[in-house]
């Protein structure tokens, strides 16, 4: 007799009942740098892969989310603060979990890198049905790049842009070198930004 399917991987397999409209601004960056993707319910940490990928980082440093007074990270990650800080777990928080059944848009805070601080306003524009013959994730829109990891915060990326930007300045070719050639701040592109989503950031639990 033939096993039959876990409702999960049914539900899998039949796609998503519905998808979720976000936008992604960094925010205390002028002009602002954001994204408009659309995902499916999942975890905060699939939520965490999606910005990750559609704004351009790296995944090199650690990360939360913060939904009103409540806090979510990964507990493996965050392991020496996660009871300190009260964290939720993130890896199997789901999405449709803390966003309310109305069509009022919803506002949470996703922070990386905990020393640059990269903050960034994650708003739940609205949920729409799924298009059939359409995957998910997608980034529908967006404008500008994401800055270079490390480059020191909000504080520190105007400086940043402004050494780059001028041939003359002391620091122009030690940045340059250490971005590895010419940075363009105004550079974005919706179909890179979805193939970075679908592709996915790698699994660094498999090498730990």
């Amino acid at each position: 007799m033939a096993r039959k399917k876990s409702t999960s991987k049914a539900k899998a397999a039949a796609g998503p009942t519905a998808v979720y409209q976000l936008k992604i601004t960094l925010l205390g960056v002028k002009p602002p740098i954001w994204r408009r993707i659309q995902v499916a319910d999942g975890t905060l940490d699939a939520l965490h892969e999606h910005i990750q990928t559609a704004m351009g980082w790296t995944n090199s440093h650690l990360h939360d989310f913060r939904v009103g007074d409540a806090r979510y990270g990964d507990p493996e990650l965050t392991q020496e603060n996660f009871e300190d800080m009260d964290y939720g777990d993130s890896t199997t928080t789901l999405l449709s979990e803390i966003v309310p059944k109305t069509s009022k848009p919803f506002r949470l805070l996703y922070q990386y890198d905990f020393g640059d601080s990269w903050e960034h306003e994650v708003v739940v524009e609205k949920t729409v049905a799924p298009e059939p013959g359409r995957k998910y994730p997608l980034c529908l829109d967006g404008a500008r790049a994401c800055p270079p990891e490390d480059c020191g915060g909000v504080w520190s990326y105007g400086d940043f842009l402004e050494a780059i930007g001028d041939k003359k300045h002391e620091r122009h070719e030690e940045l340059r070198e250490w971005i590895g050639g010419a940075f363009d701040p105004e550079a974005f592109d919706a179909d890179d930004a979805t193939r970075r989503m679908k592709r996915g950031l790698p699994n660094w639990r498999a090498f730990i």
